[in-house]
């Protein structure tokens, strides 16, 4: 295959995982494993939580593609797949761990009016401390009305 489409693939697989996040989030981790999400909603006085074992989740899925890919010949393309989905997941720490809950204390006062929208609407999604009635499931894709809030309030 050639380059374009390799790139073609990882672009691809990230934009696809937002999806992905997004259903497991919702149904996945506000509902068959509450138990390993629940401390993200509920805080305890730790720098790590059981909803962590989620990126060890992920990471075992893309080091399965690019395993499969590395050695069985003719699926070579699953490289690629693994390359999206962890590229996603290092945005997904950017974005989650480091922007919106601060995890490090980066990034505090942003003015960016995206930045800003994609914390109003996580801190909407976390003002549900149980998980039902939950709202606001993925992480890079923010429904317009955040956007317009950040945008009054930019400065």
């Amino acid at each position: 295959m050639s380059v374009i489409i390799y790139i073609g693939i990882v672009v691809l697989t990230f934009c696809i995982m937002e999806g992905i996040t997004w259903l497991t989030h919702k149904y996945i981790m506000h509902g068959l494993l509450w138990t390993l999400h629940e401390d993200h909603h509920n805080k305890q006085p730790h720098f790590f939580e059981k909803n962590d074992y989620f990126f060890v989740i992920f990471a075992v899925i893309a080091m399965t593609f690019f395993s499969i890919g590395t050695y069985i010949p003719g699926w070579e393309f699953l490289i690629f797949i693994g390359i999206g989905i962890t590229l996603y997941g290092i945005g997904y720490f950017l974005v989650h761990d480091i922007l919106i809950h601060q995890r490090f204390k980066l990034f505090t006062r942003t003015t960016n009016v995206y930045f800003r929208a994609l914390r109003k609407a996580h801190k909407i999604h976390h003002k549900h401390l149980g998980k039902e009635e939950g709202e606001c499931f993925g992480m890079l894709f923010v429904p317009f009305r955040y956007f317009r809030e950040a945008w009054q309030y930019r400065k």
